[in-house]
């Protein structure tokens, strides 16, 4: 119940998702000038998934992620700057300016790699998983997909092993509506994900990605739940991206989405909502607001220039070993 989560916590969360949201929305203009060449697939809208997860999880934890890496590597606890360098390709990136945004990578906040494969790092968490279970440690491992990955084989092999093994993995399905640019009713005879669990002798739970509360308090049991033998668990987490696939475009444009549609989930703004329940309990008064947002924007305004002043990756220097360093 909410009573039981601190003000500590719902703050950090709120400051998480203004992060990962100011972040995503000050690389519109770099990304239209081409001063960011790597392809970039936004966030934002998504941000209340990967804060609900990551708030309650360690460092030792591991995070795999997708080509939608950008929230996942800050709620988990990532730097900004190593973050901004990355997408500009420099050398101080957290993937030594080699991955890009795609393919993020930062041993030292607990998330070994991102991939643009669609379910591609789902067996990955589930190998991780396997480690810790034959290690004896507690620690668990997440991994993040889009609901395009149910369509693809090693997501129903990596939940079986898991469901087999009693791992302790979580898998946390971001189902935004769309696989790309497809309706997900297009592409999938069964739109309930979440009920795909069952065959594999897990739970399974459908979730509001869009409140950070519901999804930190199941992301909470699930993750004890992991760490005390209980096995895995599937979220499937009920959120939608407000940009288009990829880019800063709204993908209006091209006809797969109605302005409709994208004002009705714009109108459910994750952050709108716990903003407006922290200041229902005092927790949070406008001059708090006004300083974090404040605070953000200069970290923010720090990570572009720490970026633009570093150097790119020495081309006859291969660093590619150091990104992995465990």
């Amino acid at each position: 119940m909410v009573e039981n989560i601190s003000q500590d916590i719902l703050l950090k969360m709120y400051r998480t998702m203004i992060r990962i949201r100011e972040f995503e929305e000050s690389l519109t203009e770099p990304l239209k000038k081409n001063e960011i060449a790597c392809p970039v697939h936004l966030y934002i809208g998504q941000e209340a998934v990967a804060t609900g997860v990551c708030v309650d999880l360690r460092k030792e934890d591991l995070v795999f992620s997708t080509h939608r890496s950008h929230g996942h590597y800050i709620a988990k606890g990532g730097d900004t700057k190593a973050l901004m360098a990355e997408l500009y390709g420099k050398e101080t990136g957290c993937s030594k300016g080699r991955g890009g945004s795609m393919h993020l990578a930062s041993s030292d906040v607990g998330l070994p790699g991102s991939s643009a494969i669609v379910a591609g790092t789902i067996p990955l968490a589930v190998g991780a998983a396997l480690a810790f279970s034959m290690q004896k440690k507690d620690a668990v491992s997440v991994a993040f997909f889009g609901d395009g990955a149910a369509n693809e084989g090693t997501f129903y092999e990596a939940l079986n092993f898991a469901g087999l093994e009693k791992l302790p993995v979580i898998f946390v399905c971001e189902n935004n509506a769309y696989s790309t640019h497809m309706p997900i009713s297009c592409c999938l005879a069964d739109v309930n994900i979440y009920k795909k669990a069952e065959m594999f002798n897990m739970p399974g739970i459908r979730v509001d990605g869009n409140n950070v509360i519901e999804v930190y308090e199941v992301a909470k049991k699930a993750i004890n739940d992991a760490r005390n033998g209980k096995g895995p668990i599937l979220m499937e987490c009920m959120t939608y991206r407000w940009r288009g696939h990829v880019g800063p475009s709204d993908d209006l444009d091209k006809g797969l989405r109605s302005k409709e549609e994208l004002e009705y989930w714009m109108s459910k703004d994750p952050i709108k909502g716990l903003e407006k329940f922290l200041f229902k309990l005092g927790i949070l008064s406008e001059s708090d607001k006004i300083r974090i947002y404040e605070n953000t924007k200069k970290e923010i305004e720090k990570a572009f220039a720490f970026a633009k002043e570093s150097l790119y990756p020495d081309p006859d220097q291969d660093e590619t070993s150091s990104v992995f360093k465990t």
